[in-house]
């Protein structure tokens, strides 16, 4: 099974998770929402299993630069429609292992992931 790792390469939490994955010897493959954007069956698939509200970065700058009207009364389809138009709200890194779905990266998380 590939394992995927998505985000932006300039991102210093993709970095790490990057490195942190080189350093253990775990081939992935990385997706780069900047040149290749957000594939939509694989975001519809992280909201179905996960939910919209942990996949969107309503801290980040893209978010907070976003019309007020974009980010008010946000649902499902809202959420979504934002996540593919601004891939940079979606919080980074997203990693895929099959079924699994971690988002976000933490060095103890990925030990226990990958133990």
């Amino acid at each position: 099974m590939t394992i995927n790792l998505y985000g932006i390469p300039n991102c210093d939490t993709v970095k790490k998770a990057r490195t942190w994955l080189a350093d253990h010897d775990i081939a992935f493959t990385f997706h780069d929402y900047k040149k290749a954007g957000v594939d939509e069956a694989a975001l519809d698939a992280w909201i179905a299993q996960l939910g919209w509200e942990p996949l969107l970065n309503r801290a980040g700058t893209t978010f907070r630069k976003l019309p007020d009207a974009d980010k008010a009364d946000i649902d499902t389809a809202k959420a979504r429609a934002l996540m593919i138009a601004h891939p940079s709200t979606i919080k980074r890194p997203v990693l895929v292992d099959g079924e699994r779905i971690e988002v976000g990266f933490k060095p103890e998380r990925y030990a226990a992931l990958f133990a």
